[in-house]
């Protein structure tokens, strides 16, 4: 068999997710070496298992992002350049919101972050280690870390929108992301500057893709360098009796980093495959990526218990330095069997790290406490490593894929196992980071030279401790089935079934049905229903952190306690079980003679015992639970807990209309986003705990209305000869949140343009200048709705934005290709 007509038989193999099924590889190959066919472009491999659906003929909602289309956007970032191409894709932008300011929270139809799951290549991606637990968008999940895949590897991106955790397992509740690695020859060198129109948040990429292939197989390497430097939006603090922040002439001073993080990436991806024989294949593909970032808490003026003077005389910003190291790699093996059946056997692992660390801040108890000899030591280090978190999972498949003749009609089949070990670790920080003096002696007096007690641990982020280490993991098995059948030659029925076994939250089967009827060549509809469950995360279960504030004059600590701790339990906190979900959707796929395609679908998504990050629960709950907090001598607790159920229903638009125009060719696309998400019913997980307290005002306000209820992209695409002109208008939906303040507020909608203007000086180089947010808008100002905050220099607001507050950039592109 020749490698071209192996390439095209894997094509009858489209890409799964937990238990992956055939389809990368030669598959994927042959995508990518069609990659500048437009045909190819729109045939999908997410959602059905059977070859050459496109987007338009398939039975659930897809979209098919290239890699122009990424490069296009201007973002630099993956997760920025699918937010600003894919409307139902969100990308929250962050501040002081310490590990989340790096790898920022991604959603789909404004679920949480741990919702969607994510694929590379069709196999299931790795979690991140970073658990969300600042006032963001997802508090309280670990999502995936996009970020983590440069977009230089990338030859394509799918979304499928629609409930998929019969299909491809746990997570998929809101749909399945499919990221695709570039496999074609040759390659290409790229550099991107760029900067912010205020002269701050400077960007500096650089990325290399090249890729070999022979009789014999395929190799595609990658690697990338991008540096992008702060930005700073805080206003000047004002005079506020609360904020003695202003310098002794009593003029207005920024005292805050309100911004992007500061950020350096440095990426090595591969994708590969080898003919063992006619009808083996060998293949692997993974990456490394190592991410570190800066950032900034919040600041610690002069005469504050917490400022040391003789080390920080006009007080103090405390600075957060982080490293996020990202490693995954895929091995397997498939070929064929008798009967045109087809086989994959499968391991893929990966590793998250994220590493805290402090610099430019103290540690008060340090510096002040008693010296034997009298007086106080008088020193403090201003810098410690806070301490580490780690996710690790290994995933084996084992598939099988083919087709049954049933009445002269194929019956598509696909079945499968997979094992997964999912572990997390805490490992603790310098002692300096989280001690109370050098002995971590509590009953020891330490004091400020005002009398105040002093606190314990460095400032900012005070690190993790030997209570919160942890070294644990946990197994899943699962097993499925899915089929495809055309009842008649214009009707199509899907079905799914998993069932899937989890350690600690048991066991779970879900169903999924599928259907789609062409009532003429140019007019179809769609529908699915389906369940789907996501167990708890590792790190939801075993993530724990005690932070040690001054209350009254003396120590309070208020803990994050793990769900299957025993302080839990005497709370009656139940442990975590699995979210349930039940999905419906309904589209309307209309083409017309002129090229003009439409289609619409409308869905809803009843989601069961969502896991969220409880308030800190302080002793005015009850009586009882004030004696529990002080015979563990715990001022504040807080859990994650099944307590909340929610329905989301939407409704996604998705036209595109090529035509001519000034002598070269248009391409029109309108994608637009509409949601809504309800909570139904907060649930207490305990007798002690009231459910309003469990999970507040503030905390339902922003799963209702902390992302964009309605998103929108308009855009045009025009070619002629050597020139390429790319015009997006981007419209974000008012969020509102009322964090930190108590006090309702709405952040009205906004339309964003981007312009980008390409020029190809020769066949191989290209050239593209462009500026993203175009008009230099921002969101609405908080005010005096925002005081005391707002008067600390917090402009914009403090929860998250999903365009961000960095205003216009520009940007320069240069592309050669060999």
């Amino acid at each position: 068999m020749s490698r071209a007509s192996f390439k095209l038989g894997y094509l009858a193999i489209s890409m799964s997710a937990a238990l992956a099924i055939p389809g990368t590889g030669f598959a994927q190959q042959a995508d990518a070496n069609a990659e500048s066919d437009e045909s190819m472009e729109r045939i999908v491999t997410l959602g059905s298992r059977v070859n050459g659906r496109t987007a338009t003929e398939s039975a659930s909602p897809i979209d098919i992002i290239s890699a122009e289309q990424l490069v296009n956007t201007g973002a630099t970032e993956l997760g920025k350049a699918l937010q600003m191409s894919a409307p139902s894709f969100n990308f929250s932008s962050t501040t002081i919101s310490d590990g989340s300011d790096i790898i920022r929270p991604a959603t789909l139809r404004g679920l949480n972050p741990d919702q969607v799951l994510v694929l590379v290549n069709g196999k299931r991606r790795h979690q991140q280690a970073l658990v969300n637990v600042q006032e963001t968008i997802g508090k309280g999940s670990a999502g995936y870390d996009i970020n983590a895949i440069p977009i230089t590897a990338v030859a394509r991106v799918e979304i499928l929108r629609d409930g998929a955790a019969a299909q491809y397992g746990s997570d998929a509740i809101a749909g399945v992301i499919n990221i695709t690695l570039k496999s074609s020859e040759g390659g290409s060198v790229s550099a991107e500057i760029g900067q912010t129109y205020e002269g701050d948040g400077e960007v500096n990429t650089i990325g290399v893709n090249f890729g070999v292939e022979s009789d014999n197989g395929f190799f595609n390497g990658t690697l990338e360098y991008r540096d992008r430097g702060m930005t700073n939006r805080a206003s000047p603090a004002q005079e506020n009796p609360d904020l003695p922040w202003l310098p002794e002439s009593g003029e207005p001073v920024v005292r805050l980093h309100v911004g992007d993080a500061a950020s350096e990436n440095i990426y090595a991806w591969f994708n590969s495959g080898y003919n063992l024989s006619n009808t083996t294949e060998l293949y692997a593909f993974g990456g490394i990526s190592n991410r570190d970032g800066a950032s900034s808490g919040f600041f610690r003026e002069s005469g504050s218990p917490r400022t040391i003077e003789e080390i920080y005389p006009g007080g103090f910003l405390p600075k957060l330095e982080t490293e996020a190291d990202d490693q995954s790699l895929a091995i397997g093996v498939r070929g064929d069997l008798p009967n045109a059946w087809l086989w994959d056997a499968s391991v893929v692992y990966g590793k998250n790290e994220f590493g805290f660390n402090s610099s430019n801040s103290a540690n008060t108890s340090w510096y002040y406490e008693p010296h034997p000899d009298g007086g106080i030591y008088g020193e403090t280090p201003t810098e410690a490593f806070d301490g580490e978190l780690v996710f690790e999972q290994t995933t084996f498949n084992l598939d099988f894929n083919g087709t049954v003749d049933i009445a002269n009609e194929l019956l598509y089949l696909a079945v499968g196992l997979e094992m997964r070990r999912d572990g997390y670790q805490i490992n603790p920080g310098d002692p300096v980071s989280w001690a109370y003096g050098r002995e971590d002696d509590r009953s020891l007096e330490i004091l400020t030279p005002e009398g105040d007690l002093a606190e314990p641990g460095i400032q900012g982020f005070p690190g993790f401790g030997p209570r919160q280490v942890v070294d644990a993991d946990r197994d899943s098995y699962g097993a499925y089935i899915d089929a495809e059948y055309y009842v008649t030659p214009d009707f199509l029925l899907a079905g799914a079934l998993r069932y899937e076994d989890y350690d600690i939250a048991g066991d779970n089967i879900s169903g999924k049905l599928s259907a789609r009827y062409d009532i003429d060549n140019d007019l179809s509809v769609r529908g699915t229903m389906s369940t789907g469950f996501r167990a708890p995360g590792v790190q939801q279960i075993y993530y724990s952190q005690i932070l040690t504030n001054v209350v009254g004059g003396t120590l309070v600590e208020t803990a994050t306690i793990a769900n299957n701790d025993e302080i839990a339990k005497q709370f009656g906190i139940e442990e975590l079980k699995e979210e349930t979900s039940e999905s419906v959707s309904l589209g309307l796929i209309k083409r017309f003679n002129n090229g003009f395609d439409i289609t619409i679908d409308v869905y809803q998504i009843n989601i069961d015992d969502r896991i969220v990050l409880s308030e800190p629960l302080q002793a005015d709950v009850g009586s009882q639970f004030a004696d529990i907090l002080e015979e563990n001598q715990l001022g504040a607790v807080q859990f994650f807990t099944n307590s909340v159920d929610t329905k989301t229903t939407g409704l996604d638009v998705i036209a595109s209309y090529p035509t001519e125009f000034m002598d070269g060719n248009l391409n029109l696309t309108a994608a637009m986003s509409f949601m809504n998400t309800d909570v139904e019913q907060v649930n207490s997980v305990s007798s002690l705990i009231p459910g309003e307290q469990i999970f507040n005002d503030t905390q339902v306000l922003r799963l209702e209305e902390g992302q964009p209820s309605e998103k929108a992209t308009l855009s045009g695409d025009w070619t002629r000869d050597a020139w390429n002109v790319n015009l997006a208008f981007n419209y974000f939906g008012p969020v509102e949140g009322q964090a930190f303040t108590g006090v309702r507020h709405e952040w009205g909608g906004k339309w964003l343009t981007d312009l980008s203007i390409g020029y190809d000086f020769t066949d191989s180089l290209n050239v593209r200048i462009g500026a993203n947010n175009l008009f230099d808008t921002y969101p609405d100002e908080w005010g005096s709705a925002g005081s005391p905050f707002s008067d600390a220099g917090f402009k914009y607001g403090w929860e998250t934005f999903p365009f961000g507050i960095n205003g216009g950039y520009y940007y320069a592109r240069l592309n050669y290709t060999f």
